[in-house]
């Protein structure tokens, strides 16, 4: 009754929001229920001891353990030397996570590490992947990549699943996987905490990633995860396939996404056009969403200082957290060295288009144009793509490091100095449960942080009041006159955007940072079918004096407390497909590797840096606990490194809005 009550609500208020999300499983009606929507905040991508290159980086904690992690709770981490002493909390809670372990190997790592009881836990690789040793580990992690077709070669099954039957192994894990999801998801009517049981289908032939989260929407879900075993290399369609097979057409209840991440790292091969009319139908059905930023960099748009050149993109803030090269060989560092030539930068001009989400967005605009259908309609959510089992761990001031012992203590600006800590996954839903989130992320009302929490709404519509930032109701205003975030505009003759913006409140011991602007993003395409992009400043100042104490990292000069306008683009063209979104930048903070490299006695902004890292190095190596040169990276000249500045701005991206013409709405 509660529910129907607040629906009306909505009603009286004049508000036009969707229907109210359809409840397919048996819980607790949600004592806190918002028709209007509130903001909750998550992690979509999260690894623990299930994952063979968690648990090869000395990751021993297990889906309960990651949960207990998102809930606030302490769990234990490995240090550098794998040592399992490192106490890590989360400072605020989120309100949902999925632990997305490897799909492909859930059998073969639980026979490896869970039972000694097993001939296949004997088996030398298992062994070797249990080793404390770290080069013994990287070997390890070697032969699980080449396992799944990772390298040149096919997908393989490993002997230990015939020394053990791996798919007994791997339907106790997945159950395993289920009842952890289950055990902590809260059904009462406080529902604090939501849990999704999901997993990582993990496609990367020749190192490319074509990753996906696949993540359910309740208890029902497939038997066993559909992984490259079933689908084979470079063919994410039959995974789709799969799905809808195993899952949505199923006819009990399952329902299913799979979101895409790191396009930045997948050589131009994620979003190819599509090559049937069941691929393209599948793409849209089942990938509302892409995952924006994570641990391994943003994918947003990419823009290199030095050569003044984007890709596709006149962008300069396009330079935010991007990894030098296009594939996942950026892992591959230890002691300070790149061990493989694969992760060799990539220049600009050698830089696939659409490892870009902008510029697939804009591409799929033009494709529309040409064929009528857009196959790239996607909102944006951020996640960490943690392998310590950390959900949600995306402070720059306390990163612990998200590989494990090999990005932990002085690991991470030895090895990942341009890894960071990633971000987080934000929907507009009116509870916090199952339905209401994944029916969230299904209409994209969704967005996308690099690890801060403000909260930044937006709607879009023909005839949205001027008065917008000074009304009450204006959230109700936005849903009866325009369309969310995500959100599509049929055949508009003029737009307008209402964007908010209310800076992280931040905890007791770091405030949050103050905003500097809003931006809205444009793409479009024009009659000749060439795509365009526009990027304006709305609300807020580029140029507020805010900084950085070079000393100490403390934040100076101000922002604002929050931003808000209503834009209208006066060159709006009914005629043409386009799309909108807002980014919100705070205002500039020290990035992670300045914090833990000032803690360490380096500072980057000093001229004596390199002395400084010297005598840093020489301290931490003479106590035998380190090799090579660590603390040589903290004095990396942003001059003359196309991403890399001490200095960050944190920021959100919104999921965009659609305009589609009068003569192609559907």
């Amino acid at each position: 009754m509660r529910i129907i009550q607040a629906w009306g609500l909505v009603v009286a208020m004049g508000c036009a929001a969707a229907a109210a999300f359809e409840r397919t499983e048996q819980r607790a009606p949600c004592r806190d229920h918002d028709p209007l929507r509130k903001p909750l905040f998550g992690d979509l991508h999260v690894h623990t001891s299930y994952s063979f290159d968690a648990y090869i980086s000395s990751t021993r904690r297990d889906p309960w353990d990651a949960y207990r992690y998102a809930k606030g709770e302490p769990i234990t981490l490995p240090n550098a030397d794998g040592e399992q002493v490192v106490t890590a909390r989360l400072p605020r809670p989120l309100d949902f996570t999925a632990v997305t372990d490897h799909g492909e190997y859930l059998g073969p790592i639980d026979i490896c590490t869970q039972d000694a009881g097993k001939l296949g836990y004997w088996w030398p690789l298992c062994a070797m992947t249990r080793a404390s040793n770290l080069w013994v580990q990287l070997y390890a992690a070697d032969w699980w990549s080449g396992l799944s077709g990772q390298k040149t070669d096919g997908a393989e099954h490993s002997f230990v699943c015939t020394l053990n039957d791996c798919n007994v192994a791997g339907a106790e894990a997945w159950g395993r996987v289920q009842q952890a999801a289950e055990d902590h998801y809260d059904r009462t009517e406080a529902c604090e905490f939501t849990t999704f049981v999901a997993y990582e289908y993990t496609d990367s032939p020749n190192r490319q990633n074509m990753h996906r989260n696949v993540i359910f929407r309740n208890a029902e879900v497939t038997n066993m995860p559909i992984s490259t075993y079933d689908t084979g290399r470079y063919n994410f369609p039959r995974l789709w396939e799969g799905l809808r097979r195993a899952c949505t057409e199923a006819g009990d209840g399952c329902d299913v996404i799979s979101i895409p991440h790191n396009s930045n790292l997948a050589g131009g091969l994620m979003f190819r056009n599509p090559e049937s009319a069941a691929e393209l139908d599948d793409r849209l059905a089942f990938e509302p969403l892409v995952e924006l930023v994570q641990h391994k960099g943003a994918s947003e748009c990419r823009f290199d200082r030095l050569a003044g050149l984007g890709v596709d993109t006149e962008d300069e803030l396009c330079d935010f957290e991007q990894v030098t090269t296009d594939n996942l060989s950026m892992l591959g560092s230890v002691n300070g060295v790149v061990r493989t030539e694969r992760a060799a930068p990539v220049p600009v001009s050698d830089y696939a288009r659409r490892n870009m989400v902008r510029n697939a967005l804009k591409d799929g605009l033009a494709y529309a144009q040409a064929e009528g259908v857009n196959p790239f309609v996607m909102g944006f959510i951020g996640s960490t793509d943690t392998h310590s089992a950390s959900p949600g761990g995306a402070e720059e001031n306390d990163y612990t490091g998200h590989l494990g012992r090999r990005d932990a203590g002085y690991r991470n600006v030895q090895d990942h100095f341009f890894s960071n800590p990633g971000g987080h996954a934000v929907v507009w839903a009116e509870e916090n449960s199952r339905d209401a989130i994944f029916a969230a992320m299904k209409r994209r009302e969704t967005y996308a942080t690099s690890g801060t929490r403000p909260v930044v709404r937006l709607f879009a519509g023909e005839d949205l009041s001027q008065n917008l930032c000074d009304a009450p109701d204006a959230v109700a205003q936005g849903y009866a006159a325009g369309v969310p975030m995500g959100g599509e505009l049929a055949a508009p003759t003029k737009l307008s955007i209402f964007v908010n913006a209310q800076k992280d409140p931040g905890t007791a011991a770091l405030p949050g940072t103050d905003l500097q602007r809003i931006q809205i993003i444009k793409g479009w395409v024009d009659a000749a079918g060439a795509v365009h992009e526009r990027v304006v400043d709305v609300a807020g100042d580029a140029d507020n004096g805010a900084g950085v104490d070079p000393q100490n990292c403390a934040r100076t000069g101000r922002g604002a407390a929050s931003l808000c306008a209503v834009w209208q683009d006066a060159e709006f063209d009914p005629s043409q497909r386009a799309f909108y979104y807002a980014r919100v930048l705070e205002n500039p903070t020290c990035r992670w590797s300045t914090v833990q490299c000032q803690a360490a006695g380096v500072n980057p902004f000093s001229e004596q840096c390199a002395t400084q890292a010297q005598a840093a190095n020489e301290a931490l190596i003479g106590m035998g606990e380190a090799d090579g040169d660590i603390y040589g990276k903290c004095c990396i000249d942003p001059d003359n490194e196309p991403f890399y500045s001490p200095v960050i701005q944190e920021r959100a991206w919104t999921s965009p809005v659609w305009t589609v013409p009068a003569a192609d709405a559907r």
